[in-house]
């Protein structure tokens, strides 16, 4: 049976799924069996898993590092926010319901049989099983019913290490903070801290870190720099693709909407040096010397034409198509580019139709069914081969699926409007495939690196393995799992 250790965070984004991706290759490299696991974590960019079934994209990361596949077991509940009070509740791997929050908090507490079910078959099949927390255990408001932080730990008895970004300002307060806001039992499952995120001397802090070991009686395990390459790595947030931005020759520009979902389709071509990567924000105007405007997916595809429109993104796409500008649609994006949207039974929101933009002489018909599954695809203007996944809802049919984005298996896939400008395709991670993205930039007169996609990406974890062995106690943190 494996031993276990759980990283929670301070706060939000203070770095846990990092770290945890860096531990998780620092034990293997010991030669250690490791699992990553995460209770319930709330993302739409989901991956989907061997099984056939969906998880947190950041535990298909750790899974890499771990140099396994990933399973659904690795993050047995996941909420994908549809609205701003309401999210699809997937267990593992499956779509259970669509719940206001308040509906949810009252069905938290069934799920933790699911959670220690998915839980236990990871400690039987590894060495060891590093857990990540959700947002922060100060949030005691939210402790009776706590599955993801506190509540997990002292039900599978997971001793807890806490992590505080520096970066951010206020690390002390975060950390003391946090043991003087605890019940006694929760506290005495924390067993030390981690100071992330170090910009500069690390001895400045030293006072500082004795304080924080003095006031909470925890141990200390290191002081850990920024990551440099942290912006190589699929980021969780469509926020970190905005912050990767670097100079390029040629921009492509993507639509931050509302519920933007499985954006790491664009993480292949930020790495490019060619291009720049631009993240069209709300209210933002879509760059006039744009080459590619692409729409990603969407967790809520009829809500977000709205959104879209309300940012006058729509007259700006068809004066981008009007001046020869290319267009890709995305799962979502695809749908959108059609000519209408509806959801008869209200699976994504009240019942309806919108107009589509028109771009595509398509339309789409949502249905309760979902597109699960990883497949292999040849793309049709340039023959090239790629390895994607399927992650949807809806029914697309029309005039233009005559000519067809892709091949999977030999059937048609996507579609492609009368003056090649436009496409639309079903397919996720399909620019991860280096032949296939150096022949589709190509095609856009735009240069591609002979750079190898998922080399870049353990190339990464490894500096990540790396830098984490040089600053933290690794040793000591592997002797505190239980």
């Amino acid at each position: 049976m494996a031993r276990a250790l759980m990283i929670q965070g301070a706060g939000s984004d203070v770095g846990k799924s990092l770290i945890v991706a860096g531990l998780a290759r620092a034990a293997k490299r010991r030669g250690l069996r490791v699992r990553p696991f995460k209770p319930q974590n709330m993302s739409n960019n989901a991956a989907v898993t061997t099984d056939g079934g969906e998880i947190g994209r950041a535990q298909a990361l750790q899974a890499l590092a771990a140099g396994i596949d990933s399973h659904t077991d690795m993050n047995p509940v996941l909420l994908k926010p549809e609205t701003d009070v309401g999210a699809q509740v997937i267990v593992q791997g499956r779509r259970i319901a669509t719940l206001r929050a308040r509906d949810y908090a009252r069905l938290k507490p069934s799920l933790m049989p699911a959670i220690v079910e998915s839980f236990g078959r990871l400690k039987q099949e590894a060495d060891l099983v590093l857990v990540e927390g959700a947002g922060s255990p100060a949030e005691v408001n939210l402790r009776a019913n706590d599955i993801a932080n506190m509540g997990f730990a002292r039900r599978a008895d997971v001793p807890v290490v806490l992590v505080g970004d520096i970066d951010r300002g206020g690390v002390i307060a975060q950390i003391v903070g946090i043991k003087a806001v605890l019940e006694p039992d929760d506290a005495t499952m924390i067993s030390g801290f981690i100071i992330n995120k170090f910009r500069g001397d690390p001895t400045l802090f030293d006072d500082g870190y004795r304080l924080i070991e003095e006031r909470t009686a925890w141990r200390g395990f290191g002081v850990l720099p920024y990551f440099g390459r942290a912006s190589e790595l699929p980021a969780e947030d469509a926020l970190g693709l905005a912050e990767a931005r670097k100079p390029g020759r040629t921009k492509i520009a993507f639509l931050a909407l509302s519920r933007i979902a499985n954006f790491d389709d664009l993480d292949p071509l930020k790495l490019e040096p060619e291009v720049d990567l631009v993240m069209v924000r709300p209210g933002e105007a879509i760059p006039g010397d744009a080459k590619l405007v692409i729409l990603p997916g969407a967790k809520s595809t009829r809500g977000d034409l709205d959104f879209l429109r309300a940012q006058g993104w729509d007259v700006d796409l068809l004066a981008h198509h009007r001046r020869g500008g290319h267009v890709l649609g995305i799962c979502g994006g695809y749908q959108m580019l059609g000519k209408s949207v509806a959801d008869p039974e209200g699976i994504e929101g009240p019942a309806g139709e919108t107009p589509g933009l028109g771009l595509l002489d398509v339309t789409t018909v949502m249905t309760p069914e979902k597109a699960l599954t990883r497949v292999k695809a040849v793309h049709a203007a340039t023959g090239q081969g790629l390895e994607a996944y399927e992650i949807h809802i809806g029914r697309t049919e029309g005039p233009d699926l005559a000519r067809p984005f892709s091949f999977v298996g030999g059937a048609p896939e996507g579609a492609v409007s009368a003056d090649g400008l436009v496409h639309g395709t079903y397919l996720h991670g399909l620019f991860t495939a280096d032949a296939f993205r150096r022949a589709f930039l190509a095609g856009l007169g735009i240069g591609a690196s002979g750079e190898q996609y998922r080399a870049r990406i353990e190339s990464a974890l490894d500096a990540l393995a790396d830098h984490i062995e040089r600053h933290l106690d690794i040793d000591g943190l592997l002797r505190l799992a239980r």
